[in-house]
């Protein structure tokens, strides 16, 4: 079934449906990586977005339930050249259509990717519509009003949920969390408390936690519905109990301590971010997904090599990072050890 993606700036692309033929409205992004496309649509990080995928082949690995980030599939569409739809892989349950299908997504396929991809580049994210009818001045409308709001409160648990049975209480702020993340802490040891993005400080603080972990998560982090969040992190400061943030929950942290951040070109999305640690001088490769960055004049803790965007911030015995140390490369990981140890310092006090 024809499928037109129409533009913010008026360019259409004629493609075709995989996945549910419906009319979908959101942000476009790209990601650069040449795998995990499973844990890219149902990360919910990508909530309100359409994903194009910058390599052309899609899907050759199959679907498998146990690499999903996520119960459902997060992105508003997805855009790839080629999704593969006789996949070879010994773990493959289905192939990428019938995923899609079956959890009601959009798929968009057949365009020239590389040429909207460039559109992007030179233009910086722009909302993007996916219909299957040629653009009307109603479209062009609509794109042109369209926002995601409230979106850490979309994806965010509902109430608390506890994962593992570790040493480390770790009390985790969900703004959008992957299953990576939670099994990363529970592999180390943590018994790991989720607690939705309202809780308060006295909420997390009633279980005596460990450490708070601040998750990643979608939308801007200065819209107005975090400034509750951005609160709750203020207090929790002021008790002593060592905090790690990853992608939203760096970003959250930094307003939280005056700090402000603005919105990016392009961002940055996919395995293969190089990140410098200032402290060692070392370069890292790193997973990311992300269109907010911290402004800051003081030294970070990390920068990032392609652009020297802020990539880390220290606080005493917290830190954060911009990037995800479990997602994609694991260079990193050690990110987490970094946080079991401040831990571990802080229940020996």
């Amino acid at each position: 079934m024809a499928a037109y993606l129409i533009l913010e700036n008026g360019t259409t692309f004629k493609g075709e449906f995989f996945g549910k033929p419906d009319t979908v409205t959101g942000e476009i992004v790209f990601t650069t990586g040449m795998n995990g496309f499973l844990e890219t649509v149902t990360d919910p990080s990508f909530y309100g977005q359409i994903v194009l995928q910058t390599f052309p082949l899609v899907g050759n690995y199959g679907v498998i339930s146990s690499d999903l980030e996520g119960n459902t599939i997060s992105t508003r569409a997805y855009i790839t050249k080629y999704p593969c739809q006789e996949p070879s892989n010994f773990r493959s349950e289905e192939d990428l259509d019938t995923f899609f299908m079956s959890n009601g997504a959009v798929g968009l396929k057949g365009i020239d990717t590389r040429a909207l991809t460039k559109i992007i580049r030179d233009n910086g994210v722009m909302n993007g519509k996916i219909t299957p009818h040629p653009p009307t001045e109603a479209d062009m409308e609509d794109l042109r009003k369209h926002k995601v709001v409230d979106a850490i409160a979309a994806v965010s648990c509902k109430k608390v949920e506890t994962y593992g049975n570790g040493k480390y209480r770790v009390a985790l702020m969900d703004f959008g969390v992957k299953k990576s993340t939670i099994d990363a802490l529970v592999t180390r040891g943590c018994q790991v408390w989720a607690f939705p993005h309202t809780a308060t400080a006295k909420d997390i603080l009633d279980i005596n936690p460990h450490g708070v972990f601040l998750s990643s998560g979608p939308g801007n982090p200065a819209d107005s519905a975090n400034k509750h969040i951005i609160r709750t992190l203020q207090e929790l400061q002021k008790s002593g109990t060592p905090m790690f943030g990853i992608c939203m929950g760096h970003l959250l942290l930094a307003i939280a301590n005056g700090y402000k951040t603005e919105k990016m070109k392009f961002g940055h999305r996919g395995a293969n971010q190089p990140v410098k640690d200032i402290a060692t001088g070392r370069v890292y490769i790193t997973g990311q997904n992300h269109g907010y960055v911290v402004t800051t004049d003081k030294q970070p803790s990390f920068v990032n090599v392609n652009d020297n965007t802020c990539e880390g911030l220290d606080y005493n015995n917290s830190f954060t990072v911009q990037f995800r140390p479990e997602d994609g490369p694991k260079d990193t990981l050690f990110l987490y050890d970094r946080f079991i140890e401040r831990m571990s310092e802080n229940a020996l006090r």
